[in-house]
């Protein structure tokens, strides 16, 4: 054998052995090998898409006008605290979209406007009214999009889903494909919850205070707001903390007065873990401010020494700690009552940040596994009967040549699965359909090279002449159809979206392993059929 065959030869079982090796983990022979196999050799394989294993599908729709609210509920807070901050006396209120400043004055306009470019003035008289340009209002909504997108992102990878589909639609809708999840509910409320920390402090010293109810039962909560809500000063809110008893499991609610205004929020938090209390044995979640947040956090606890600091997650009060002495070092307990799966959620919640604006869920689909498993078994079947069909008619009407044809179709197919299980590609039903189609190309090369090769052996030429030219004349026609359809596979990776994207991976890999097997695998076999004795005539 020439050295130039044996070479390829090698080189044919070194790709053979990589695929079989990659796609390994998918078949029930994984199971029987060693530890030091699975521990070291890859062990993923090809992963099944939504439609074949099942799972959740989930749309959502950020509300952009709210993002847009919050924004300006920030710059009028802000906005007080400069004019405090310069001794300029102005009332500075939030109506809607529109921040009203009063009175009106040059001196506070020109504060505003060096301060806040982005707000447009809509009224100079005896009080200033702004709003956002509209150009900043839409620049905010897409920019809450894109970090909701990221948010729910960091949540599912944390929340351990293998090949997620997250992507955005249109101008405010997130889809989500999350296959194989078992727990739909759980994973609806860690994806939707908005999650906005704070840190407020308790009004004790308010007359109010006094009268209301240190304990109600679930459900009373609005009575208890319509009763107070003349009474409550302006400034400060009723917040409800969650009680359960740990013998009985009654449930019971207190009503905690706070002040508003959040002297800390989670922004400025850098990690959330959980943690078992040593002396209840219950979980709770330990958070960790940066170094920004950590200041903050020393001035705040050692200006309020023996007040109450309550940690509120979406206006639900955590606990409601009293402040013993200055707190260093940046470090925060929330405790209540949870699960170690609830404590775990929450620090989910937290690491991964705070959503920028509620979102609506718009559509929810959970796709049962049965519906995979018929998938699956349609996409065998038909894989099954075409490559039947395809074997059988190669071998009738090229003969020899066929079976060398259909060599390099299951070389082709069994290299392709072996590629995907590398990449842990996810295998969809537009991904099996890209398959069948890498398949048909692998044939209709063979075709085409045959064709050359039978007129070559028409003309004249020597068996192995005839191969040699039927290659070189057959190259660029399957070189060049082979090029277009990975250029039209590029684009419909670029610019599609979830199964797309599936079926031009899988489109890809076919089309370039196919030009691998029909110009090296089949050629081979030819040369060393040729190399070994004088061919007279050739079964094509």
């Amino acid at each position: 054998m020439k050295k130039r065959i044996l070479w390829r030869f090698i080189l044919i079982s070194i790709t053979v052995i990589l695929a079989v090796v990659f796609f390994l983990p998918n078949t029930p022979a994984f199971q029987y090998m060693p530890e030091w196999w699975k521990e070291n050799m890859p062990n993923k394989g090809i992963i099944l898409g939504l439609d074949l294993q099942g799972g959740l599908h989930l749309v959502f729709e950020v509300e952009g006008d709210k993002a847009v609210e919050i924004t300006t509920d920030r710059y009028t807070s802000t906005l007080r605290d400069l004019f405090a901050k310069k001794k300029l006396s102005a009332d500075v209120n939030r109506n809607g979209l529109n921040i009203t400043v009063s009175p009106s004055s040059a001196e506070i306009r020109k504060v505003v406007e060096d301060n806040y470019p982005t707000l447009l003035p809509i009224e100079t008289g005896n009080r200033l009214i702004y709003k956002l340009t509209e150009k900043e209002a839409r620049r905010i909504k897409d920019s809450a999009a894109d970090q909701a997108l990221e948010t729910i992102r960091n949540r599912i990878d944390q929340f351990g889903v293998a090949e997620p589909t997250i992507h955005r639609q249109g101008e405010n809708e997130i889809v989500v494909q999350l296959p194989g999840v078992k727990d739909p509910k759980r994973a609806i409320d860690l994806i939707g919850k908005t999650a906005q920390l704070e840190f407020k402090l308790v009004d004790d010293e308010a007359k109010v205070a006094a009268e209301i109810p240190q304990s109600i039962a679930p459900g009373e909560e609005e009575n208890i707001l319509k009763q107070f809500a003349d009474k409550i000063p302006e400034g400060d809110e009723v917040l409800f903390e969650k009680k359960v008893n740990r013998e009985t499991g009654a449930v019971r609610k207190i009503p905690i007065l706070l002040k508003k205004q959040a002297v800390i929020t989670g922004d400025l938090l850098s990690e959330a873990k959980v943690n078992i209390d040593s002396r209840f044995n219950e979980p709770y979640v330990s958070l960790s401010f940066n170094a920004t947040g950590a200041k903050l956090f020393e001035e705040i606890t050692g200006a309020n020494v023996k007040k109450r600091l309550a940690i509120i997650l979406d206006n639900t009060v955590y606990s409601a700690p009293v402040i013993q002495e200055k707190i260093g070092g940046g470090n925060a307990q929330i405790t209540g009552n949870f699960s170690l799966e609830e404590a775990r959620d929450l620090s989910i919640v937290l690491r991964a940040g705070a959503l920028p604006a509620p979102m609506k869920m718009l559509q929810n689909v959970t796709v049962g596994p049965s519906l995979g498993r018929d998938s699956i078994e349609a996409g065998k079947m038909a894989g099954i009967i075409g490559t039947i069909a395809v074997v059988v008619f190669m071998v009738f009407y090229y003969k020899l040549s066929g079976v060398i044809a259909d060599f390099a179709l299951f070389l082709n197919i069994l290299l392709l699965l072996g590629a995907m299980a590398s990449l842990n590609a996810t295998l969809t039903l537009p991904g099996i359909a890209g398959i069948i189609l890498a398949i048909g190309m692998a044939v209709d090369s063979n075709v085409l090279m045959f064709e050359r090769i039978r007129d070559e052996l028409r003309a004249g030429k020597t068996p192995r002449a005839a191969v040699d030219s039927g290659y070189d004349k057959a190259f660029w026609t399957i070189f060049d159809s082979h090029v277009t359809t990975l250029i039209t596979a590029a684009v419909l990776f670029q610019f599609g979206t979830g199964p797309i994207k599936g079926f031009a991976v899988t489109l890809s890999l076919g089309v370039a392993i196919n030009l691998f097997t029909a110009l090296v695998g089949t050629k081979s076999i030819f040369d060393l059929i040729n190399s070994q004795r004088e061919v007279k005539k050739l079964s094509i």
